[in-house]
């Protein structure tokens, strides 16, 4: 009985975690869908490459609160059609109308992970015009 409570307790769960780009966003343009290395996830400062241009170092913070994270889908508009048949109501799609979105709740985070510019990157900041 011990040993399955034991092996139980070494079962690897998922930690999910926010990264905060907010102290570097102001200073570097980050695409939409720029190609990212995050690497060194078990270490005090786990170290982000974007692009293969920007070098960012990470430092953990437990959140405050709690934190969720939400999935984000589109969903036609639908209406019923009236008519005679109550049995067999068809679903029409408006077109007129702006697709809606359908949020749902994906996880919980418990850390967070802020980033800043390494010392040693090779980052040239935009300037302000």
């Amino acid at each position: 009985m011990e040993a399955n409570s034991a092996s139980c307790e070494h079962e690897d769960q998922d930690e999910y975690v926010l990264l905060d780009l907010d102290g570097v966003s102001d200073l570097i343009n980050l695409p939409a869908n720029a190609k990212y290395v995050l690497t060194a996830l078990d270490t005090l400062n786990p170290v982000l490459i974007i692009d293969d241009k920007f070098k960012l170092i990470g430092e953990y913070e437990e959140s405050i609160g709690t934190c969720l994270a939400f999935t984000e889908e589109d969903t036609p508009v639908v209406h019923e059609e009236t008519g005679s048949s109550e049995v067999n109501l068809t679903r029409l799609i408006d077109s007129s109308q702006p697709p809606t979105k359908q949020v749902k709740p994906l996880c919980q985070l418990h850390k967070v992970l802020k980033f800043k510019l390494s010392p040693d990157s090779e980052i040239q900041i935009e300037e302000v015009k």
